[in-house]
């Protein structure tokens, strides 16, 4: 198959997004299918905010990327961009013939796969990655109407897509409430597991001294902004200190919440103890996680974390915030659900399974075992039935 991907969201820009449909890329040309990426174009200071050089991602002869022009859109990354849909970019899409469009998004390149799809007659699947309520409340425009507007607007795009998908059941069930009439399923992101995994866990010991971390260190990684609710979780270590004083934090990813943080470390007295390591690459990512003893994460805006998955992969016990696509992937095996900015309870949390070594361990076995399913191999299996049969059923309506 020759197949289409449309992101409004992709390389340099901090994402799970796009991190999720590049592994997804490279499974799909395992399985000896073409891919063809059709993503803005990003300024060189965005690719010099997370150590880039600008150059083009290279993801092989069989992965191709397309760059439509774009305009800066203010996010918590710093590096967001907004393409302005024309229709026009169709002409230039047909020469690649896709047999299926899958739009990631919902903005200006997704209008331009939906485009792309009524012009060249084409089927597309469409997948919601966002919480579209949680994106507003935290979006540069946060009136009611404006979320009312944003909830129905992405009902009609969705509604626009021959089949949809989300990799939460709870994303599904909001649309379906909201109006969404296609036919939908949950398919899970991907995971690396060539990179992600509990290989390098016998060394943590060597791993710490390289982050120069202490033997009792907490880890999140992901954008540093609002949405994320870092700020409960640096409020838990200040109370965990008292119990564990060698704890430390360890906190991968940049946005715009970072001098916020580290005003906030230093007010409570354990600037020493937060560690800001910056956008680490995926190795060394993986790395950091297998040097840490626990993920933890409070963030009212998931659908399906990325972190946490390849977290898990590599063994690590969860703590999480009780709400939306945390839940679906912490249960009472592999970590602890905690309320809403409660940093007293994730304080307890993170103390007890420090000092209860084999219930942490054995979280840890079961996050490994629990996201064995996620691995790209199998997810990209998903995808590949999936599309063909919106394409064959795309063509018996025809």
């Amino acid at each position: 198959m020759k197949i289409a991907i449309f992101s409004d969201n992709f390389y340099p820009e901090l994402s799970g997004i796009a991190d999720s449909i590049v592994i997804l890329a490279k499974e799909l040309v395992n399985l000896g299918h073409i891919i063809n990426f059709y993503v803005p174009k990003y300024s060189l200071k965005n690719y010099r905010k997370v150590g880039f050089t600008g150059k083009e991602i290279d993801l092989g002869e069989s992965i191709k990327i397309f760059r439509f022009f774009s305009l800066p859109y203010p996010t918590a990354t710093g590096q967001s961009r907004l393409v302005v849909p024309t229709g026009l970019r169709s002409v230039f899409i047909k020469k690649f013939n896709p047999d299926i469009i899958h739009s990631q998004l919902f903005f200006g390149v997704g209008i331009e796969a939906l485009a792309a799809a009524r012009l060249l007659k084409k089927p597309i699947v469409g997948t919601n990655h966002t919480a579209i309520t949680e994106f507003v409340r935290y979006s540069p425009i946060k009136t009611e109407w404006f979320k009312k507007i944003s909830a129905q607007y992405l009902i009609w795009y969705y509604n626009h897509c021959n089949y949809v998908t989300a990799p939460a059941q709870s994303i599904i069930d909001e649309m379906i409430k909201n109006g969404l009439t296609r036919i939908s399923q949950v398919i899970s992101n991907p995971i690396d597991t060539a990179v992600f995994n509990c290989d390098l866990r016998k060394d943590s010991r060597a791993i710490k001294q390289e982050f120069n971390l202490s033997a009792a260190t907490v880890v999140y990684a992901g954008r540093l902004a609002a949405e994320k609710s870092i700020e409960p979780i640096i409020r838990a270590i200040a109370l965990v200190k008292k119990e564990i004083p060698e704890i430390n934090l360890a906190l991968a990813g940049h946005g715009s919440s970072e001098k916020s943080l580290k005003d906030l470390a230093k007010e409570l007295k354990i600037e020493h103890q937060v560690k800001f390591l910056g956008t680490l690459d995926k190795p060394t990512l993986a790395k950091l996680y297998q040097a840490c003893e626990v993920f933890v994460i409070m963030s009212t805006s998931e659908v399906q974390n990325m972190c946490m998955l390849q977290a898990m992969a590599c063994g690590l016990p969860m703590v999480g915030v009780r709400w939306r696509g945390v839940t679906d992937l912490v249960g009472e095996k592999n970590g602890y659900l905690v309320a809403k900015d409660d940093y007293q309870a994730l304080a307890e949390k993170i103390i007890f399974l420090y000092k209860n070594n084999k219930t942490r361990q054995a979280c840890g076995q079961a996050a490994f075992n629990f996201v064995s399913n996620y691995s790209s191999q199998n997810v990209a299996r998903e995808w590949e039935k999936l599309y063909e049969k919106v394409i064959d059923d795309f063509e018996k309506s025809v």
